[in-house]
């Protein structure tokens, strides 16, 4: 594993210089057994923020997100908002986290489930209309989700956690099965549905991350590499201003 300088303390001083409002995450720890999965995991997510959650398969980010969530327990650290620490009660009422690959009423018509979901948010029939044409979703509506192929199933998901009312949104790959096309445009949905709201995006495709996120988390085997801006990414690596977000992972990691 490559470092570069100073890595793990300038992440620290980055995380210091952050407003105290927002996400707060302060040193989880977690291990299966006798392996440790997540080591000392420390950063701040600011309102109207969309931070990008970036690593290999393996590196703790599916982990980290359902730790923050209380799905998973950990060995040590708190989750805040704002100045309150987080029961897993208190999260449940802040903050909805859309796994990968689940179906929801596998076998209901997508019409019915994002009805349920709907109403069950508290949202309105104009905001599941808008969600409907922005994901593309009409031709789908009568057919049940287990039928849909990968890139449709994810418009669903989609769709359900933008119904929500939580002001953190946590995204586990919301861009996998789409083109490029397809991906620009959920991306655009994402910033009309940014306003207060804050977002986790857990994304392996860098490009995508780089033209969605305002900073980035870098993990690697459960290990915070650095957090900030791609700018600060760069200055921090050694880097030109003109290297990609994937020239900078590689750098670092």
């Amino acid at each position: 594993m490559k470092h570069f300088r100073g890595t793990h303390s300038q992440a620290e001083g980055m995380i210091q210089k952050q407003p105290a409002r927002g996400l707060r995450i302060d040193r989880i720890n977690k291990t299966f057994g006798t392996y440790r999965v997540l080591t000392d995991i420390s950063f701040t997510v600011v309102h109207g923020e969309i931070l990008g959650l970036i690593g290999p398969n393996g590196a703790g980010k599916s982990t980290l997100l359902e730790c923050i969530t209380g799905l998973l327990p950990v060995e040590s650290g708190t989750v805040g908002w704002e100045d309150e620490n987080l029961s897993r009660q208190r999260r449940q009422q802040l903050l909805w986290y859309q796994p990968d690959n689940i179906l929801p009423f596998a076998g209901q018509r997508v019409a019915a489930t994002l009805s349920f979901f709907r109403r069950a948010h508290g949202a309105s029939e104009a905001d599941l209309e808008q969600l409907v044409d922005g994901l593309d979703l009409s031709p789908m509506l009568n057919k049940p989700l287990q039928a849909l192929s990968k890139g449709y199933r994810r418009r669903v998901l989609l769709a359900i956690a933008l119904l929500s009312r939580q002001p953190l949104l946590m995204l586990d790959e919301p861009f996998d099965g789409f083109d490029l096309k397809q991906s620009l445009a959920v991306m655009d949905l994402l910033r009309q549905c940014r306003t207060g709201r804050t977002m986790i995006l857990s994304i392996h495709q860098l490009s995508e991350a780089e033209k969605i996120c305002d900073r980035f988390l870098l993990l690697d085997q459960g290990r915070m590499m650095g957090i900030g801006t791609l700018d600060e990414l760069r200055r921090q690596a050694g880097l030109s201003p003109e290297a990609s977000l994937e020239e900078v992972f590689l750098a670092i990691i």
